[in-house]
């Protein structure tokens, strides 16, 4: 049986505000669905989040013309707060994320399994849409 090696994708950022501040944006379903999509044409209606080890999480991110959408959830498989938040996508897919204060401001850094449909570069460069929103958002919090 031959194994493919999985791809992972890192997308990163520095937000200008506090790591108590960013952990509670990128967790609370109220500031989830202000900034967890990839494009102004999109947008996150609702989301859910259990942020414990075990506890599982979705949203669902729609085009704002009705034209396309889809969950996106998965299950945490560890979570240290205001540090690292682990998890497994739907579709058994792994991702990490690394919260590390630097001063006033908050690194993230954000790892994950690319999937086989998309080109890696696409995969990047909507997973760092969404990471910038969240930067743009969290910064007027």
């Amino acid at each position: 049986m031959e194994t493919q090696a999985t791809t992972v994708i890192t997308v990163q950022t520095t937000v200008n505000a506090p790591i108590a501040t960013a952990w509670e944006s990128w967790n609370n379903p109220d500031h989830i669905t202000q900034w967890a999509f990839a494009s102004p044409d999109w947008h996150t209606p609702w989301a859910k989040n259990d942020l414990r080890t075990g506890g599982s999480f979705s949203s669902r991110m729609e085009a704002k013309d009705g034209s396309f959408g889809f969950e996106f959830g998965g299950v945490y498989d560890a979570v240290t707060t205001n540090e690292l938040i682990a998890y497994t996508m739907g579709d058994g897919r792994k991702v990490t994320v690394q919260f590390s204060a630097e001063g006033d401001a908050t690194k993230i850094v954000e790892s994950f399994d690319a999937e086989t449909e998309n080109p890696v570069e696409m995969q990047q460069m909507g997973w760092q849409a969404i990471l910038d929103n969240f930067k743009k958002y969290t910064e007027t919090l």
